[in-house]
């Protein structure tokens, strides 16, 4: 029997639903699901409830921490979302043992996409676009190669307001909206391309206020319910320079970012503030990206892409970390590359980030880069 039948079938209750029988249930209900609500029709017995509940707190965390260590891959790693499904009380123990990206490395819950990637290797993933659709969908990379079929993140659709471009960013593939329970941000272009805002549906640190400007409110209305703002809060803005002369060259990206907050750990005391960007709470970060050089023999400018990148395309591009002037002390890695996004077939890219980016984040800098942007090139 497997882990997830194991903790959660129990006498005189329902088994879960399947994967198969999930890909049949609506949006909102597996949504409801995956936050640990009831199956759809089926009323859970408040005393085996109370029963699962009460289990010995050591009992309770050796066993969230064997299934922790032991599933560490998609799709594996489904039950140790399983385990924080049970109950209240097993979220609250499994939230604890499992690491965020930060340290472990690893996506488990949708909160793991706003939070830093690791510090020392970029998480791998990689994004499709269905031109006809203009949506694109952001993946977790299972193996090295390019051919497997991931562990969907987030979906992106691109539309229309007369002179601008919207991307709503959402948990759900079929459900693009604002409105929806999925939604978690946006990017917002101006006419011409070039310069991009990015909003998050949530506050990127405590005090932050939500954009008071008209297009950036989710709702129609001023406030359609306490526990959901209905503005959005922005979060960073990407711009690319002009061409105006026409040289040759790749295009050139500037990124001021309000990365989320990163918590020390023990190890972390001996690093100052300036080794871990991002982790004061409002203050940003500047990228940049970084320089190719001109290959003669090749005749084209080239990045060290580490095999991650196969075909050339004026949309590949890897950011780093600069120096702000603004910020006393304030230090800049221009070797360190934090987020690097290319083209590997007709409508696949990798993307590639660490901290102090986050996946949610990396992902909204990654679409600025498609479209024309003929002042640019």
């Amino acid at each position: 029997m497997s882990l997830r039948r194991t903790f959660l079938s129990r006498k005189g209750s329902k088994k879960p639903p399947t994967e198969g029988e999930m890909e049949t249930l609506d949006p909102s209900d597996r949504r409801r699901i995956g936050a640990g609500d009831a199956v759809p029709g089926e009323e859970s017995d408040p005393g085996d409830q109370d029963r699962w509940s009460k289990m010995l707190p050591e009992l309770l965390g050796e066993i969230v921490q064997r299934v922790e260590s032991s599933e560490d891959r998609w799709p594996l790693r489904k039950d140790v979302v399983f385990c924080a499904c049970v109950c209240k009380r097993w979220r609250d123990v499994t939230k604890e043992i499992v690491k965020s990206p930060l340290h472990s490395g690893k996506i488990t819950f949708p909160s793991s996409l706003k939070q830093p990637g690791p510090r020392d290797l970029p998480l791998q993933c990689f994004i499709k676009r269905n031109k006809k659709t203009s949506t694109f969908y952001l993946y977790l990379g299972l193996t090295q190669t390019f051919a497997d079929k991931g562990k969907f993140l987030l979906a992106a659709r691109r539309f229309r307001h007369g002179a601008h471009t919207e991307y709503i960013i959402s948990l759900d593939a079929d459900d693009l909206s604002q409105g929806s329970n999925a939604y978690v941000g946006k990017l917002s272009s101006d006419f011409l391309g070039t310069k991009f805002t990015i909003y998050d549906c949530q506050p990127p640190y405590d005090g932050a206020k939500p954009s008071s400007s008209r297009s950036s409110r989710r709702f129609a209305s001023k406030q359609i319910s306490p526990q959901v703002s209905a503005g959005n809060f922005e979060i960073g803005q990407v711009s690319y320079k002009f061409n105006l002369l026409k040289s040759r060259g790749p295009r050139r990206m500037l990124c001021t970012l309000q990365c989320p907050s990163t918590k020390q750990t023990p190890d972390d005391k001996h690093k100052s503030n300036s080794e871990l960007p991002g982790s004061s709470d409002g203050v940003p970060i500047i990228l940049k990206n970084k320089t190719p050089r001109w290959h003669e023999h090749l005749q084209c400018w080239c990045l060290n892409f580490h095999g991650r990148v196969t075909v050339a395309s004026v949309k590949n591009f890897q950011l780093v970390a600069t120096v702000d002037p603004s910020q006393p002390g304030g230090k800049g890695d221009e070797e360190t590359v934090l987020l690097q996004f290319g083209k590997v077939g007709d409508d696949m890219f990798t993307m590639d980030y660490r901290q102090p980016l986050s996946a949610f984040q990396a992902f909204a800098i990654c679409l600025t880069s498609f479209g024309t942007k003929l002042a640019c090139e």
